[in-house]
């Protein structure tokens, strides 16, 4: 049995300030575990990788941008963190390109020891204006059901939210089903909740047949729900904010992660 699968849910976004905003729409995940890629790109008609193909999951699309192996540019970041990455498996919870087409607002990866145990989550934020920020976060504890995690937000995502808060993350490991869950907090509170709660399906041509008729335009309902979201945030009233350059690092490693 593989350790990659999808993961078919939906995603809410609540705003509580300072105008209250709700949404709710169907998603298609993929857990893959990177060192599955290629075997599931020969086992699979319709999911290739790094080529051509219904869907598929492409290194470039993710880290540096280089197309250099996954695995070992997360490596790399896990040495930078102190840690030890040996041959514990990475598994990486995304979007997949959809008819060559993909956007992925955020990407997770589980990095795990060689014993198994989780030992730090990367969060790959995308936002609309082409540039990507990580957030690096080590696992103190053992994690037996929920995962939380905070950081201080670096990195510029929507034209309506400020710089100075703090990421409160939220991660069920990837079983039956699986929760992501992100709030962004400011000094006098929550001002978002945003969650992706999925079931898992077998990673088959079959289900992905069906993932498809379900999900045939993904990257585009996502970049457009982005901008017509936007829009109506515009229209109550919320200003724009300025935005800054990205920060001079590609990854924060931060320390603020325990299990619970």
């Amino acid at each position: 049995m593989t350790e990659s699968a999808l993961y078919l849910g939906a995603v809410v976004h609540a705003r509580v300030r300072p105008v209250r905003h709700r949404l709710r729409y169907r998603m298609l995940n993929m857990l893959l575990d990177l060192d599955e890629l290629p075997e599931l790109g020969r086992r699979l008609a319709l999911f290739g990788h790094n080529r051509r193909a219904l869907f598929s999951f492409r290194d470039a699309d993710h880290g540096d941008g280089s197309g250099a192996p996954l695995r070992g540019q997360v490596e790399a970041l896990l040495r930078r963190a102190g840690l030890d990455p040996a041959s514990g498996r990475i598994r990486v919870l995304c979007m997949p390109r959809v008819l060559g087409m993909v956007f992925n607002p955020l990407t997770v990866y589980f990095c795990h020891r060689a014993d198994g145990a989780l030992q730090a989550m990367l969060y790959e934020v995308n936002n609309t204006f082409g540039q990507r920020h990580s957030y690096l976060i080590p696992v103190t504890g053992e994690v037996r059901g929920v995962l939380r995690q905070r950081c201080e937000k670096r990195f510029y995502v929507s034209p309506f939210m400020d710089m100075g808060l703090t990421y409160a993350f939220r991660v069920t490991l990837p079983e039956e089903s699986l929760t992501l869950g992100v709030d962004a907090h400011d000094a006098a509170g929550p001002l978002l909740f945003a969650a992706f709660t999925g079931r898992r399906r077998p990673l088959t041509d079959a289900w992905l047949i069906a993932a498809f008729l379900a999900h045939p335009l993904l990257a585009g309902r996502v970049l457009g729900g982005i901008h017509w979201e936007a829009l109506k945030l515009w229209r109550k009233g919320l200003c724009l904010r300025p935005r800054p350059a990205p920060p001079a690092e590609a990854v924060t490693i931060s320390s603020q992660g325990h299990g619970t």
